[in-house]
């Protein structure tokens, strides 16, 4: 009987220890690439985790209870906003407001933004009842009138990373001097990725394309490439068939070089309206899967994703 009871404690202890370590502290991001920035300043002070699996979508990701634990016990969490990730606006709240930030509402983003693009000029005009409820559907997903991909904005990582910094440092002053010293070497490698992308892509600035959904546009300016359009602004919803003969036309008469699909949406619209035309396919991944997260790995991930636009288009 004793000998039972000491095995008993020893499972409710081991089971304890785990659930500890299962919730351990660390700077929890919503998404990958906000993971890249997170752990190039969190590097040797705490760990980085990110809440979405490679192939989910922050469109329409749901929290699991393990999820839920994670927020809670984080050092940080960090998101771009309830427009982008509405899945952590009720969670959040039981996360003290000094271990949260929302990338959007900072005082140095707001004047970055740019403007979601209006949804009349993405749309056909028919008026029958389908293609209205999906105007609809793809006006709520905008939640106002900005672009909230806010991580394909070099300005906006650079803005992210001291917001990062500075809140870490409140949160852990014992680390300033390691904190100090991340902030400047992700500044630095920014600076450079920023000049490297710059030569890869100015060979292929003036070539037309289309891309999926209405996801790049920080990048398209940032780095001056030209895009002709979208198919679509809420990935959730495949466009409609006067949409498509619509891209179609245009691919051919903007003499488009290509169209773009995305990893986390294969629609097999992309290929059907591509068919028969000279107009290549292509992939952009906005979200850096299968990147490990680590001091360079933002500037990879920008990279990576220059590269996947060069391959298409030159």
């Amino acid at each position: 009987m004793v000998q039972k009871n000491k095995w008993l404690q020893r499972a409710v202890l081991a089971s304890v220890l785990m659930a500890a370590g299962s919730a351990s502290a660390a700077v929890v991001t919503s998404i990958r690439p906000l993971g890249f920035i997170a752990s190039a300043i969190a590097d040797g002070v705490t760990e980085t985790e990110v809440l979405l699996p490679d192939g989910a979508s922050p469109h329409d990701f749901a929290l699991r209870p393990s999820d839920i634990q994670r927020l809670r016990g984080a050092d940080l969490v960090l998101w771009i906003g309830p427009d982008m990730e509405a899945f952590l606006t009720k969670s959040l709240t039981q996360v003290p407001a000094n271990k949260q930030l929302a990338i959007a509402e900072l005082a140095d983003v707001k004047p970055l933004l740019i403007k979601g693009e209006d949804d009349d000029h993405d749309h056909d005009h028919a008026t029958d009842a389908h293609s209205h409820a999906a105007h609809e559907e793809e006006h709520d997903h905008h939640h106002g009138e900005y672009n909230m991909h806010l991580w394909l904005s070099p300005e906006v990582a650079k803005v992210t990373a001291i917001a990062i910094h500075d809140r870490l440092l409140e949160l852990m002053p014992q680390n300033k001097d390691k904190l100090d010293a991340n902030l400047r070497q992700f500044e630095d490698q920014l600076a450079q990725t920023d000049k490297n992308i710059v030569k890869m892509l100015t060979p292929v600035q003036g070539k037309g394309y289309f891309v999926f959904h209405d996801a790049y546009g920080y990048f398209e300016k940032h780095f001056g490439l030209s895009p002709l359009g979208h198919f679509t602004v809420n990935p959730e919803i495949q466009p409609g068939a006067q949409r498509l003969h619509q891209i179609r036309t245009q691919l051919v008469e903007q003499k488009a070089v290509c169209v773009f699909a995305e990893p986390q949406f294969r629609p097999a619209v992309i290929n059907a309206v591509a068919k028969g035309t000279q107009v290549r396919s292509g992939t952009l991944d906005p979200l850096g899967s299968g990147i490990a997260l680590g001091k360079d790995s933002y500037g990879n991930f920008l990279t990576a994703l220059s590269t996947q636009y060069v391959s298409c288009l030159k």
